[in-house]
């Protein structure tokens, strides 16, 4: 149960008082480092790499939401006061605690402790709460609008993803290869990027980059080359239509590429590819 787990922990952030002193930018900072430790591709060996993820992405969602995170705080420091006095109810002060609570409730007096776990208990349904808050305002964020026709899904798995803000990237592999964080370095020039996914073969590299906004993929269309001996082509995954893309300015060889469809993708792909390369050999 989320109610029940230490998400610093999850995080690889110290917990308790220490844990509640972390910034935002603390926070962030961790998740993005555990998030490249547990990604999925990385772990394809494991079954769990997926839930891991999973449950990396909740425990992040909690700390960053103020609510949440101040009734967890609150909910590990009531756990650490019931510990810190459950240590020292030792010998003569563990017999006087008992004879104090025989008398209060001889005297019909309130339980402390039952009053601790009361609390527990109310910050704890609280925060199952604030977690299924939490995860239904993301689900409403990736439902797609009724009315909408659902998104095909593509080879590297982008359902669920807006596919205008998803660049499909290759390069041969020849010179200096590109691993994810090259890519994500490039691109984000353009945007934000939320995700770099390698895919490629022996002879051939691809992947697919995620862009926060679909003007960030357009503007990164016909504009990242990468490395002059080894450049890359960039093609939306699919082209974004005429409103969304209205308000970047697009070169003529961005718009040819937005208009490619069928066996004739493949073709222009060749031929964009090789005149980058023959325009690296001249400046060698």
């Amino acid at each position: 149960m989320e109610a029940e787990m230490d998400h610093y922990a999850v995080l690889g952030l110290p917990s308790g008082e220490e844990g509640a002193k972390l910034t935002e930018k603390e926070i962030n900072k961790a998740y993005r480092w555990k998030a490249l430790e547990l990604h999925p591709d990385k772990r394809p060996d494991d079954p769990n790499a997926a839930a891991n993820f999973q449950q990396l992405r909740t425990s992040y969602d909690i700390l960053r939401d103020d609510k949440a995170r101040k009734l967890f705080d609150d909910l590990l420091r009531v756990k650490r006061e019931r510990e810190l006095r459950n240590l020292q109810r030792d010998g003569k002060r563990r017999k006087m605690v008992s004879d104090l609570e025989r008398r209060e409730r001889d005297a019909n007096a309130p339980d402390p402790a039952a009053k601790e776990r009361e609390e527990e208990a109310r910050i704890a349904r609280q925060l199952k709460e604030e977690i299924a808050r939490i995860r239904a305002m993301h689900g409403k964020k990736e439902e797609a609008p009724a009315a909408a026709p659902a998104k095909e899904k593509d080879s590297g798995g982008s359902s669920g993803v807006d596919q205008e803000k998803v660049l499909k990237v290759s390069w041969e592999k020849v010179g200096e290869d590109y691993s994810a964080d090259k890519l994500r370095e490039l691109f984000s020039k353009f945007g934000e990027v939320e995700d770099v996914v390698i895919k490629g073969s022996k002879k051939k590299g691809s992947a697919l980059v995620v862009m926060a906004i679909k003007e960030g993929a357009v503007a990164a269309t016909g504009s990242v080359i990468g490395h002059l001996a080894n450049p890359l082509l960039v093609v939306p995954l699919k082209p974004a239509s005429v409103a969304d893309s209205s308000s970047v300015p697009k070169s003529a060889e961005t718009t040819r590429m937005s208009n490619l469809v069928g066996a004739g993708y493949q073709a222009f792909e060749d031929s964009v590819l090789k005149k980058l390369q023959k325009a690296a050999e001249k400046q060698r």
